[in-house]
Formats: C-alpha cells, structure tokens, sequence
C-alpha cells in the first residue's frame, strides 16, 4: 500500500487530496523537486533542498516546515513505502484560498505534498544500453524556466510530440539553433577533440542538480569539461550527446531529429561519469 504525506498527515495514496481551491492547482503557483533513491540512500538531498530553498525565495513562498523537519518527513515517507530503489517527489504550492490572482491573506499555510514509489533499474539499465532518440523544438516557455515550478504544460507537450514522433524527448531550442535543454533533462555532448560541453546555467534553462553533480563526476574523472553554448548542428556532430536528470542520471542520445549522433551508439564518456556518479554524489540515509 503506497502512502503519501499532505499537510501533516500520513494517508493512502490513493486517497491523497488537497483543496479544490488550492492555488498549486488554480494557477500552478507552486513548485517540486524529484530525488533518486538507490540502494537504499537518498542522492545529493542537500542539493535538492537548496534548491527548493531558491525556488521558494524566487516566488515569494512560505517555506512549509524546517529542513531538519522536512528531512524527517522525507525519509519516513520513503520508509512506509518501502523505497529502496526510486524517487520521491515533493511539492510546495502557495496554499488554499479564496480564488485571486493577488497572492492570499498573509498567514496563509502552504500546501505540502511528498509520495514514493520505487521503480526498476532494469529499465533505465535498457535506455543506458541502447541510448534515445530525442527531436528538437523551438523554445516557447516562460523566461524564468531557472526555477522549478509546476508549470509543465509547454513541457508536457514537448513530451508528447516526442512520443508521436517516435523519440523519448524534446530539446528546446532558440531561434537561431542553440540548444536550451530538455523538455525533463539538461543537455550535454562530447566534442570531436573529446571536449565535455554543456550551456551555462545562469539563464534560459534549470540548474539541474544532476548536471552540477555531473560536473563534479567530470573534474574527477579528468575530462576536459567547457560549459558553453552549443548548437544543434553541433549535436549532430558530436562525438557523443546525454542528457542529465535526477531519474535518468545520465542517459546517452544516439539520435537528434532523424540524424544519428556519431555511430548511433551510446559513448563511453557518458557511461564513465554514470559509472562514478553514486561514489561522487551525496549519499543520505533513510
């Protein structure tokens, strides 16, 4: 029986609810972090809730609870649904209230909700074998796309045109053929003088935390590492491409818009940094 935790209390999932009238479903005024699970441990949870701190602070939110407090109610969450291998998801939304463009009356309580669910690292083990096909879409989401917020429609979307053509996910791209990130990951490749590249992320796209772990896996690993923008004929070029998220890790692209990337295999370099990513990453237990 999967459990989930809503304002304060621990109920069946299939009977999680919040009010009709909260503004997280009213006017997607709230925000999420997605955390993996492996072996038993949460990954790089002080990144997550920092970044959750940031995206709180950028939208003018009240913070729900205490980090110590969260971190229990995570991690227990996690127990009662008996999580050894996959996420957690958490949401924050600026709570219930009178339906008004205007934020509610102070003192309003944000809404909290937390589920689980483990999932099978035989079927990310597959994609990390044969690698995924990805098309490229022009950018058409909201400018502060740095904070992590439920507003996913342009996302969603993305996605699904993926699927209908065939591929796993979209890469949102400006108008001149730059290449911003995924419709759910950041986007990297390899160069063909074996260069890591992936965009800045000071604007246009979000800091994965993933992709700044990622990043410490490189140093680590002795890649030659450029964070730079980076062009969809570049991508066609590269030696590799991947993509990074917190339920994908690092997942090799083998094929952009119809084109293969290199031989249409997955590379070695993205298989290195998912091979040293867990002894990088910090490691929370439950």
């Amino acid at each position: 029986m999967r459990i989930a935790y809503v304002n304060g209390q621990y109920v069946r999932h299939s009977e999680a609810a919040v009010h009709i009238e909260d503004r997280g479903f009213q006017f997607a005024d709230g925000v999420y972090e997605v955390c993996e699970v492996r072996e038993g441990l949460i990954v790089d949870l002080t990144r997550h809730l920092n970044r959750l701190d940031r995206s709180l602070s950028e939208l003018r939110m009240t913070q729900p609870m205490s980090r110590a407090a969260l971190t229990l109610v995570i991690r227990e969450v996690l127990r009662r649904n008996r999580v050894r291998n996959g996420i957690f998801y958490m949401q924050v939304t600026r709570g219930a209230a009178k339906r008004d463009h205007f934020f509610p009356p102070e003192g309003t309580a944000p809404t909290i909700t937390i589920t689980a669910k483990s999932t099978d690292p035989s079927l990310l083990a597959k994609k990390y074998a044969t690698g995924i096909k990805v098309i490229t879409l022009l950018e058409n989401r909201w400018d502060r796309v740095d904070i992590k917020t439920v507003g996913l429609l342009p996302n969603v979307l993305a996605k699904q045109q993926a699927r209908d053509a065939g591929a796993h996910d979209a890469i949102f791209v400006t108008r001149d053929g730059m290449v911003l990130e995924g419709a759910s990951a950041n986007a990297w490749i390899v160069t063909p003088d074996g260069k890591l590249v992936t965009r800045p992320a000071e604007h246009g796209i979000l800091k994965g935390i993933t992709r700044t772990t990622a990043i410490d896996v490189a140093a680590k690993l002795g890649l030659v590492f450029v964070e730079r923008e980076f062009s969809v004929d570049e991508m066609h070029g590269a030696r590799e491409a991947f993509m990074t998220s917190a339920t994908g890790i690092c997942v090799p692209v083998v094929e952009v818009d119809g084109k293969p990337v290199a031989n249409g295999h997955p590379g070695t370099v993205s298989g290195n940094i998912r091979d040293t990513f867990f002894a990088i990453a910090e490691k929370t237990a439950i």
